[in-house]
């Protein structure tokens, strides 16, 4: 059976290690549980912050351009789920996204918990506070099921793509696997959503032209990152001595395990 090797990219080349055998463990990761704790961290204030508040710039050539503000950090999530695909694995990066989703639900659950118990008449600070919860944290099923169904879909396809293409590309290139995963994986995120959430409400051709900018905004931001992103994981590579290809994993999206 061929050997699982293990690479660094480093200015377009493969740099090996000597822990790569097939079968053989890798040391224990010493930085996994940050980089997952900041996934879910900034997936929380993305879908709970930045949704509330439709923001415009002015943009050359085209004018006035208006979005919705946590369009600006969600795609960082994806980051975070590209840096663990590729250093620890599809296997690790799948935990990492049922990690989020259980974060989402209970978020999800809170919110709606806290908005629907009455709130105390002796209180006069109540009656700011109520209407200013139920205006964030108040959405509907139909938002809530779309965000948490979009979410899911699309970051197992950002971490499906990720490592699929890393053994295609032979584990160079990293730009284009960090890119072209965002594509298919913010894709689905956006078809997915904005028609289960204003499907009916919102008319087919505002979906579609919410559809195409929010993507857009959204893989611009993970070209933007794309230096940092090879910064982080070339450096996290060298430290972890983590350097996984998926060349034998189950990519079942339907385990919390972190063994291939």
């Amino acid at each position: 059976m061929a050997d699982d090797h293990q690479h660094d990219v480093i200015d377009g080349h493969i740099a090996e290690h000597t822990n790569t055998h097939h079968g053989q463990a890798l040391p224990p990761p010493k930085h996994y549980d940050i980089v997952m704790v900041g996934m879910v961290v900034v997936l929380l204030c993305a879908n709970l912050i930045g949704p509330a508040k439709v923001a415009i710039v002015s943009l050359p050539l085209i004018g006035l351009f208006s979005f919705g503000a946590g369009n600006l950090f969600f795609p960082i999530s994806y980051i975070f789920g590209d840096i663990l695909t590729e250093v620890y694995g599809y296997s690790r990066a799948r935990r990492a996204i049922w990690a989020g989703f259980t974060a989402l639900i209970f978020a999800s659950a809170m919110g709606q918990l806290i908005v629907h118990m009455p709130p105390s008449p002796d209180e006069p600070f109540n009656e700011i506070l109520q209407p200013a919860l139920e205006l964030v944290f108040g959405n509907t099923w139909r938002i809530v099921a779309a965000s948490i169904i979009a979410y899911l879909v699309g970051d197992f396809a950002n971490a499906f793509v990720m490592a699929k293409m890393k053994i295609w590309t032979k584990g160079k290139h990293l730009w284009t696997r960090t890119i072209g995963s965002t594509i298919v994986g913010q894709g689905f995120d956006s078809i997915i959503f904005y028609p289960i959430a204003f499907g009916g409400i919102w008319s087919f051709d505002t979906i579609l032209m919410v559809i195409l900018a929010n993507f857009l905004i959204k893989l611009s931001v993970e070209v933007l990152f794309t230096p940092l992103t090879y910064l982080i994981i070339n450096r996290l590579k060298r430290a972890e001595g983590h350097d996984v290809f998926d060349t034998d994993t189950d990519f079942t999206p339907f385990s919390v395990s972190d063994k291939n």
